[in-house]
């Protein structure tokens, strides 16, 4: 219950944070075209290597889903964190492409545009669906309604792994933007410890980058 009650907390914080995303997840296959390809054919590769960069390449720090779910901390992490990370996102890859963004999202106070929930909202509707007519399906034996839930899965699978590797190119065009890959940007410190959210602020503080413009402008910092 208590966690239950911490996880929508995060939830209503994250609501008042007032950077934005370098791009949002419709311009990402067009701000970074083969990195969109990339996510597409080896998501897992990539799901590993951006987690990574984000702990700034130090794995001692690496906590299995970011520290964000129940078993984060009691996996053994610190004896074998290259092993655990390969485990989360094999077994756990929609957790882990949740867990990097959620990380980012904290440390530099980033928002998600109602596009983009809208986007996220509906991949998980369509993947709600789609379970639900398989059972369907399954138990009236009616041979067009089992092919209509086998089109639906494929597409409900096909949205699903589209939006996860628009999400992982705006991980990573996000971290360009903080490494110096591209455009000018202030000098940056690794941040302390991965962490939770602080939730003894009623506005979070700007981390990382100037203000953002109102969503509708253009983007950038």
């Amino acid at each position: 219950m208590a966690s239950q009650q911490q996880h929508m907390e995060k939830m209503e914080v994250r609501k008042n944070y007032r950077n934005l995303w370098h791009t949002d997840l419709l311009n990402t296959i067009h701000s970074d075209t083969p990195y969109c390809c990339f996510a597409l054919w080896c998501a897992p590769c990539v799901s590993y290597l951006l987690r990574k960069r984000a702990l700034y390449d130090d794995m001692s720090r690496y906590t299995c889903c970011a520290g964000y779910m129940p078993c984060s901390g009691r996996c053994g992490e610190s004896q074998c964190p290259e092993f655990c990370l390969c485990a989360e996102v094999i077994c756990c890859f929609g957790n882990s492409v949740a867990s990097t963004r959620f990380l980012l999202q904290d440390e530099f106070n980033i928002q998600t545009t109602q596009c983009d929930n809208c986007i996220i909202a509906f991949m998980f509707i369509l993947q709600q669906l789609a379970c639900i007519f398989s059972i369907i399906a399954l138990i009236v034996g009616n041979s067009e309604i089992r092919q209509a839930s086998q089109l639906l899965s494929c597409l409900a699978d096909f949205v699903y792994c589209t939006v996860c590797a628009c999400m992982q190119t705006q991980h990573k065009i996000e971290m360009d933007k903080r490494d110096e890959k591209f455009g000018p940007q202030s000098a940056m410190g690794i941040p302390g410890f991965q962490q939770m959210s602080r939730f003894d602020q009623a506005v979070p503080p700007f981390v990382g980058y100037a203000p953002q413009p109102a969503y509708g402008q253009a983007h950038g910092y």
